[in-house]
């Protein structure tokens, strides 16, 4: 006889009742017997009565279930099933007994199964008999909103009588496999959400002092959830909550981020970058973060965190984590790893209409999650599958087989101890699934897993996590380039692949839902351009750490000059890791008017006027005037003998200290000339002509000649005036910030742009590379504090701070800025937040300079005051 589509789905729905009961008895009622959108009311007493040929022979006592699609009996005896009964199966609903005062019975017919159940307990017949209408089932949606008015007529008790209530509103718990409706609030010190069933337990409350971070969730592929943790490095959360709209979402995230101090904002994939590549966060960390941000989640098996394959050798007796073959290709997606089928699925791309998708299955999905976890939570699987596990020989029985099916197999493309001994059935061998098999370089499951670990930790997957992360978080995962590197998947998988809110009928809106949920979606794109390498200790390389115009920089130390002499990267180390502990040693008023800029003891004011102070003596000892308008930067050459100054009247001048007079002037800009470096005999002048110009020359002093020789090697081109320049320590790499607040980082070996950054919204007022040359970190009138990926142009961190910052120093970690109000701040980067603020000049600080011993720090001011600063250890 021929099996109807009906008759099937009865025999699926009787499996998953008889097989999940009864092989997980002692776990009893859960919500994991319900169907996708179907709910869970209230519970009675009940007995289930069985009958032969008319005559009663058992009564079993239990309770029954009262749900939206179903009717569930739970008896008390443990060693007896649960069994479902569909209401859309229901024969009959009605009272039973002679006097029928306050028994009713529900009839029904499952395969060959016969149902009466009596006695039902405080019931009333409304209850039973009107609201479910079996032909109209699939509007019990309507029963659901009915019975919330009801029980939320029943308020929360609060934990105190003093709790302000702030907001509340109709939401859903959600579980692995489950939601769950309920009635959620927020008061002034606890978020409390209350289930309209009751169900696991009346109230959950979470004191909003407990928790540590907070995160917006896609649910559906729709913004509607909300997941709150109390832990810091936990990856389960405490609760996870999916709200009826997107408005409902926003303003209780709102309010527990208001009340959390720590909580400034939510932290965005940008600033935990700086810390994975600074090494203050491991792989693992760094991609449990990323899976966060983009909507990942162990309450949602259709969203569960992502972690890339990392081996490739599971056959031999050593694992080599120094040997490159042992690994994956990081920078292709598992579907394009063997060459055969990838060429096989771009046959079949190319011959698909639009719209066009490579892989039929994705690489994270309910079904593949549980494949992994079936020995831990196999009652999901059960779920999952009807109430039964998978073919046997398709179960996770080997680490190198499942590998190997990932490179292999037509549809597996997805990115381990037996320890409840489970019935998973027979392979075809004849072999019982247990634990699984181990690779021979594995002595046990934890030394496994430590190997697993130290795999990921690895020099090989340090130096290219960045290319499977533009895969999975960042720019490789839509669009032509995701076309390019072979990694585009369903539709349905993506955000905003599909609009629930648009699909009217509720049957065709719940078979969209279930399709979205069990094939698995797209984690939220996280990053738009290439993401950055990792630094990792064989890149790194040792250079200075002060500014590159540091007239020190090539002048020997005098012994006894400095009290801090090594000047080990572990001694510049120290000294940052102190930079809270700067003390002023002494301060000198210097100027009618206010100091503008310096470098060391340089200094020059808006009249024109270049004044040298001595640290020594404490004495000016010369003061100079170049022309009509205001110097705008200068610098010592090495060797001491000659100073350079910027003017506002577009030239540059030299100034030779020995001869005491002005030896030449470079009229090389058609405006205001703002900043000026120098490096190994070329000079590098920015104007508000809109161009850098790149000069080579030898000083006059050097030369014995009377004249400079200067010849103009390459120019710049902005599109606008430019503000501030500097350049990294082996003068490879300049940087330029605009009046517009663009930001740019030219290759000076070619005299080409790399990369255009528009992250400010005010002019640039200052910029440096770190000392590693691998990032960039500008501030301007805004106040932003910005740091930019030197090798991909991302914009990895972003402060913000209240007032203009308008100088800086740092080390690639800290930052120690002079504010428009006159106070010093040290910022943590890595922290994304403020140190200390210390008191300083009584007006805007226009400069700041650190020795190259990251000893001593020099300030000045619009105050007319230079400050002399020490770091105390």
């Amino acid at each position: 006889m021929e099996i109807t589509s009906r008759q099937r789905d009865r025999q699926r729905e009787r499996r998953k009742q008889v097989l999940f009961c009864s092989a997980f008895s002692k776990f009893r009622f859960s919500l994991l017997l319900l169907n996708l959108e179907e709910y869970y009311f209230e519970q009675h007493t009940a007995n289930h009565i069985q009958n032969k040929g008319g005559q009663y022979e058992r009564k079993i006592r239990g309770s029954l279930k009262i749900c939206s699609k179903s009717v569930i009996f739970e008896p008390d005896v443990i060693s007896q099933p649960i069994i479902k009964i569909p209401l859309r199966d229901c024969i009959k609903i009605g009272k039973h007994g002679e006097n029928g005062s306050n028994r009713h019975f529900a009839k029904a017919k499952s395969g060959e199964i016969s149902l009466i159940f009596s006695q039902v307990y405080f019931i009333k017949e409304h209850n039973i008999v009107a609201p479910y209408k079996i032909e109209r089932v699939s509007k019990a949606f309507h029963l659901f909103l009915a019975i919330c008015v009801v029980i939320l007529s029943n308020k929360i008790l609060f934990q105190s009588v003093s709790e302000k209530l702030h907001m509340e509103c109709k939401a859903e718990m959600v579980t692995p496999l489950v939601t769950n409706p309920g009635h959620v609030c927020i008061t002034d010190t606890n978020l409390y959400f209350q289930p309209l069933n009751g169900y696991p337990k009346p109230v959950v409350q979470i004191t909003l002092q407990d928790v540590r971070r907070i995160y917006k969730r896609r649910h559906g592929l729709m913004p509607l959830g909300l997941e709150v943790f109390c832990t810091e490095d936990d990856l389960c959360s405490d609760i996870y909550l999916k709200f009826y709209e997107p408005q409902d979402r926003d303003d209780l995230y709102f309010y527990i981020a208001t009340y959390l101090e720590h909580h400034v904002a939510e932290r965005t994939a940008e600033s935990y970058t700086l810390q994975w590549q600074r090494g203050h966060l491991s792989n693992y960390q760094y991609l449990l973060h990323l899976n966060n941000l983009a909507d990942r989640s162990c309450n949602d098996l259709s969203q569960y965190p992502v972690f890339p394959w990392i081996i490739n050798d599971y056959c031999s007796t050593e694992l080599d984590l120094s040997n490159p073959g042992t690994f994956r290709d990081l920078s292709r997606p598992v579907g394009a790893l063997n060459k055969e089928r990838l060429e096989r699925l771009l046959t079949r791309y190319q011959e698909m209409p639009e719209p066009k998708f490579m892989y039929g299955s994705h690489y994270s999905s309910p079904g593949y999650v549980l494949f992994y976890l079936v020995r831990i939570a196999p009652e999901y699987m059960l779920c999952l599958q009807n109430g039964r596990f998978d073919n046997a020989d398709r179960m996770f029985n080997s680490i190198a087989e499942t590998w190997k099916n990932c490179l292999d197999g037509a549809t597996d493309f997805k990115e381990v101890v037996n320890s409840l001994k489970l019935d998973l059935g027979k392979r075809q061998g004849g072999q019982m699934v247990d634990d699984v098999e181990l690779p021979p370089w594995a002595r046990s499951p934890e030394d496994f897993l430590q190997k697993s670990k130290d795999a990921l930790e690895s020099n090989y997957v340090s130096e290219h996590l960045h290319e499977w992360i533009d895969l999975i978080f960042g720019y490789k995962q839509k669009g032509s380039d995701a076309v390019e590197a072979h990694n585009v998947f369903h539709p349905l998988t993506y955000e905003g692949g599909v609009d629930l809110n648009s699909i009217e009928d509720p049957d065709e809106k719940v078979a969209m839902l279930t399709q979205i949920l069990e094939f698995g979606q797209t984690p939220k794109q996280l990053f738009v351009t290439p993401h950055p390498r990792r630094i990792t200790p064989k890149l790194k390389t040792v250079t200075q750490a002060c500014s590159p115009d540091d007239p020190t920089a090539d002048s020997p130390v005098s012994p006894g000059e400095e009290s801090f002499e090594d000047l080990t990267e572990e001694s510049k180390s120290l000294a940052w890791n102190n930079i809270t502990k700067l003390q002023l040693q002494e301060q000198y008023k210097i100027h009618k008017e206010k100091s503008f800029s310096y470098v060391c003891l340089l200094i020059i004011k808006p009249d024109s006027t270049l004044k040298m102070f001595s640290k020594e003596s404490k004495m000016l000892q010369r003061s100079i005037s170049f022309s009509n308008m205001a110097l705008s930067s200068c610098l010592l050459l090495p060797g001491d003998a000659t100073v350079i100054s910027s003017s506002w009247d577009n030239n540059v001048y030299f100034y030779s200290i020995a001869f005491a007079r002005r030896q030449d002037t470079l009229m090389g800009h058609d405006d205001a000339v703002s900043k000026i470096c120098w490096h190994d005999n070329r000079l590098y002048s920015a104007s508000w002509d809109s161009t850098v110009k790149v000069w080579s020359g030898v000083p006059a002093e050097m030369t014995c000649t009377r004249r400079q020789q200067f010849d103009m090697l390459a120019e710049l081109e902005h599109d606008v005036s430019v503000d501030t320049i500097s350049l990294n320590a082996a003068s490879t790499l300049l940087v330029s910030g605009t009046k517009e607040g663009t930001v740019n980082i030219w290759d000076l070996t070619t005299a080409t742009i790399l990369h255009q950054i528009p992250c400010h919204s005010g002019t640039v007022c200052d910029t440096a590379f770190s000392p590693d040359s691998r990032h960039v970190l500008s501030t301007g009138e805004d106040g932003c504090l910005n740091v930019i990926d030197v090798q991909t142009g991302m914009l990895i961190s972003s402060l913000t701070s209240d007032e203009t910052q308008r100088c800086f120093i740092w080390d690639g970690n800290s930052v120690l800025s002079g504010s428009q109000s006159g106070e010093l701040l040290v910022w943590d980067l890595l922290g994304g937040k403020i140190s200390e603020r210390i008191q300083g000049h009584a007006g805007a600080v226009t400069c700041i300079w650190m020795n190259e011993q990251c000893s001593s720090i020099i300030t000045g001011g619009e105050d007319r005051q230079i400050m002399f600063w020490k770091l105390q250890y």
